[in-house]
């Protein structure tokens, strides 16, 4: 095998001339076994034809995603999208759990917009209970939402733009999300995993000095879009790379199932907030950014829209955030694990009254919910299935980056392989949410 190995790559086939019995016979110098394998394997025909595997472990796809693609060149003639290389079972897991317990594992579906799926989570939960949120916490869950938004949107942003090469916006975007992330912290003391809507409300009220940081965020932010548009809109190479490429319209995104902005960028104007508005957006002024060309640039452009929309809620929501309680009175607890308080010693060092919670007493509706969210990737239900105990029978959750990588096997056909690559940003995905 040595030898042979030795034969081969010093007299290598050229590139191109068909590989047969004969040339094999002739580079081994020895005849071959009739029953040896077939080697016609190259087809002069095909000698432009590649057959490429990118990722998982890839920078590009933003996470552990495998695309198989076909391609002439470096044109793309197809693309077959690979997901569950993550997959943690979330809705298996949270099928054990109580529903106020299954709450934190919603923190690790879109983990660049934790609050989102919190929020998302809670309404199901309230929806199903018939509770209703206090007036004063669904205005803190609308600026804790809104946050997010511009957390997940400066992500998007600072990697998209990476991708494409300009690294400076990078830098720029990371500069006012850490700011984010610490009034996430002053607001719940932590940055990333938070957890602070609950069923019901929000776990706490929030500080005079929260409101001061983040009236400050809000006088300076609008500044610092202007800043990322200057960089970008004026460079020709950021232009050659997202104008016209991508292209998907309106019929065509709402085929895919697409939500928004990578459905917006296509003018198709539909936003949950809007349109089935929960917690305070219905006492908020915003308006939609729609774009017309459908086309990675006409994405960019909804979602830097979209930060100054949400500044105008953010302002709205300080100004008119009115007094009272943030958690309603027929809320259920966050309860403990019961494994976590079962001995002895423990129940009495507590003074035994955490035997009480152990268990989920309240009454849920026997049926099936399922409510929206607009987050910021776009819609994010829940889907619950209730069989009247404190557990969900079923549950499912639709994640919008799930749906936006099975576009791509539409969207890439026909473009580059430079292009797949911006088009994989421009859909703004996390295979947190999509690998479940």
């Amino acid at each position: 095998m040595s030898e042979i190995r030795k034969q081969s790559i010093e007299c290598p086939v050229r590139h191109g001339q068909p590989v047969g019995r004969q040339n094999v016979q002739e580079l081994l110098g020895r005849e071959l076994p009739e029953d040896a394998d077939n080697f016609d394997c190259f087809d002069e025909s095909d000698e432009d034809r590649t057959s490429l595997r990118l990722g998982p472990q890839h920078p590009a796809t933003h996470g552990v995603l495998r695309l198989d693609l076909e391609l002439e060149g470096e044109t793309i003639l197809s693309c077959d999208p690979q997901v569950g290389y993550l997959h943690r079972g979330f809705e298996k897991m949270a099928e054990t759990f109580t529903y106020a317990q299954a709450l934190t594992l919603t923190d690790r579906l879109d983990y660049i917009a934790a609050m989102s799926n919190n929020t998302g989570y809670c309404l199901a939960v309230e929806k199903l209970l018939g509770v209703q949120a206090p007036l004063r916490a669904r205005y803190i869950r609308t600026i804790a939402c809104e946050m997010s938004r511009l957390c997940s949107h400066l992500l998007w942003l600072a990697t998209h733009a990476l991708d494409i090469g300009a690294m400076t916006v990078f830098l720029y975007c990371f500069r006012e999300r850490e700011m984010l992330l610490d009034l996430f912290e002053d607001l719940c003391g932590a940055r990333l995993t938070l957890t602070y809507p609950r069923i019901g409300g929000v776990r706490q009220d929030v500080t005079g000095r929260f409101m001061d940081g983040l009236q400050d965020f809000l006088n300076i932010f609008p500044k610092r879009i202007l800043e990322y548009e200057t960089l970008l809109d004026t460079n020709r190479i950021w232009l050659q790379r997202t104008v016209g490429v991508g292209v998907l319209n309106g019929k065509e995104a709402l085929a895919l199932g697409l939500t928004g902005a990578c459905l917006r960028g296509s003018g198709v104007d539909y936003d949950v907030r809007k349109h089935e508005p929960y917690d305070a957006y219905d006492l908020v002024d915003f308006e939609v950014p729609l774009g017309s060309d459908g086309d990675i640039y006409a994405r960019y452009r909804c979602r830097m829209e979209e930060m100054r929309q949400s500044v105008r809620i953010l302002q709205q929501c300080v100004d008119q955030l009115p007094p009272g309680a943030t958690l309603a009175a027929d809320a259920p607890d966050l309860l403990m694990p019961y494994r976590a308080w079962r001995s002895e010693a423990e129940t009495a060092l507590f003074g035994g009254s955490l035997r009480q919670v152990m268990h989920d007493n309240n009454i849920y509706m026997p049926g099936d919910v399922y409510v929206a969210t607009e987050a910021p990737k776009g819609e994010l239900g829940f889907y619950f299935v209730s069989d009247g105990s404190s557990r969900p029978y079923r549950m499912h959750v639709r994640g919008p980056s799930f749906i936006h990588i099975g576009a791509l096997a539409s969207i890439a056909p026909g473009g580059l392989i430079a292009d797949l690559i911006a088009n994989i940003g421009s859909m703004d995905v996390v295979l947190g949410e999509s690998d479940r």
